[in-house]
């Protein structure tokens, strides 16, 4: 069984400009790391021009597709019926993104058949993670 669901998805960046400019967007979940998800932005679609990843809570998104969520660098809120909005904040400046909510509720069905929810923390390896930060304060 895999343990990694990568699933494309298509972000529209809200600016000052009348038309949003699609721009793809990855999210990525990792039974290894399972509250995690993370949301990938290759190169050109960012004011850097590097590969950005944004890692929140699964959590989050599974509740911001319902109501406003967030109070940190990552939000999320439903927007009309089809709609949810995703706000990243960094020093740099925000970043809003609309994304299908079916993409992403297809996503989340996805990470629960991997990883039911409530039942993440049957994946972690505490005695393991745990002698790795002792090794690595020694």
């Amino acid at each position: 069984m895999s343990i990694v669901i990568e699933q494309q998805v298509e972000a529209r960046l809200v600016a000052a400009a009348p038309r949003m400019p699609s721009i793809p967007a990855t999210l990525h979940y990792d039974r290894r790391d399972p509250f995690a998800v993370r949301m990938t932005f290759p190169a050109p679609a960012t004011l850097e021009g590097v590969e950005v990843c944004w890692t929140f809570s699964r959590e989050l998104l599974t509740a911001g597709l319902q109501e406003p969520e967030g109070h940190g660098d990552v939000r999320v809120r439903p927007y009309g019926y089809d709609r949810t909005v995703l706000e990243f904040h960094a020093p740099e400046g925000t970043a809003v993104v609309h994304v299908r909510s079916g993409e992403l509720r297809r996503f989340l069905e996805a990470t629960s058949e991997l990883v039911p929810v409530g039942l993440e923390h049957l994946q972690l390896d505490l005695d393991h993670d745990l002698a790795e930060l002792m090794r690595d304060a020694c």
